[in-house]
């Protein structure tokens, strides 16, 4: 349900109910047509704000997006400690390959970040301090725009598109890596690249051979027993990015299903917000 639609700063917004929460929705084009279309839903920092903000990528295999837990609640909790939270609808593939596929999904993912930061000063934040995270398929998109980031087009008549989409931090939560290889989540390839696959679509997707020097600070966690996306994803993204000499924690569980989000009932796994509260303590998203 739309509430209050007007144009602002170069960005289509309005505000929607988004599960009985009132919440501001950015339409990552100005020409979007439909509520369907690609979008930010914005969750504003409460509290003690920090001045940083994160755009969350939920998964879903490119074919889906799981909004809710790996979207909405973590986008929540965010906002409670402080940080400004942008839940990004990404497009979806489809199995036959008629659907969308690469490069749209990045290009949307950039787009986000570059609304976010040209736009700091309004929502309060940091325009250095703007991060991203992902999970499963939504951790590939995070990765695949820490390893293909660009400086934005200084040409652009839009100025939303003259400023960079490099994240400042990056949070992987048992994300897709790898698009070729005995460890390749074939559902996530197939969806976002399409049946039949150039070489080149492959290489270029696969985030472990794009790390460079640039590529952001990352906080990667998985379990050993992840029955989706094997952890050899996860570890080869993690030594990608110490052979580059960028700073990383990976935090492995022993068990622990695939898909559960940040918040959880389980035992194990619910300790790993509080390993990522620490980590982003120590670079300056969250209050000491």
């Amino acid at each position: 349900m739309r509430m209050i639609i007007f144009i602002l700063f170069g960005i289509f917004i309005c505000h929607e109910v988004v599960y009985s929460q009132t919440t501001q929705k950015i339409f990552l084009s100005e020409y979007a047509t439909s509520d369907d279309d690609p979008c930010l839903y914005v969750f504003p920092a409460q509290g003690v704000k920090t001045g940083a903000a994160v755009i969350i990528c939920p998964g879903g295999g490119y074919q889906m997006l799981a909004l809710q837990h790996e979207g909405f609640d973590v986008a929540n909790w965010f906002a409670q400690k402080g940080v400004t939270a942008f839940v990004l609808k990404y497009s979806l593939g489809k199995f036959d390959g008629s659907g969308f596929k690469h490069p749209k999904m990045l290009n949307e993912a950039k787009q986000a970040m570059r609304i976010a930061r040209f736009n700091a000063n309004q929502f309060g934040v940091n325009q250095n301090l703007i991060g991203i995270m992902g999970f499963s398929a939504g951790g590939h998109l995070a990765s695949t725009v820490c390893t293909h980031f660009d400086n934005g087009n200084k040409l652009s008549s839009n100025p939303v598109d003259t400023v960079s989409s490099l994240p400042n931090f990056c949070i992987l939560g048992y994300p897709v890596i790898n698009m070729e290889g005995d460890h390749t989540h074939w559902g996530s390839r197939r969806f976002l690249l399409g049946p039949t696959p150039s070489m080149e679509d492959i290489e270029y997707v696969s985030s472990e051979k794009h790390v460079s020097v640039a590529t952001p600070p990352t906080f990667i966690f998985s379990t050993s027993d992840d029955a989706s996306v094997p952890i050899q994803n996860s570890v080869s993204y993690y030594l990608a990015l110490r052979q580059k000499g960028i700073p990383a924690e990976l935090h492995i569980f022993e068990h622990g299903a695939h898909g559960k989000g940040l918040l959880n009932d389980d035992f194990a796994l619910k300790q790993w917000a509080d390993l990522l509260e620490n980590w982003l303590q120590r670079w300056n998203v969250f209050g000491k």
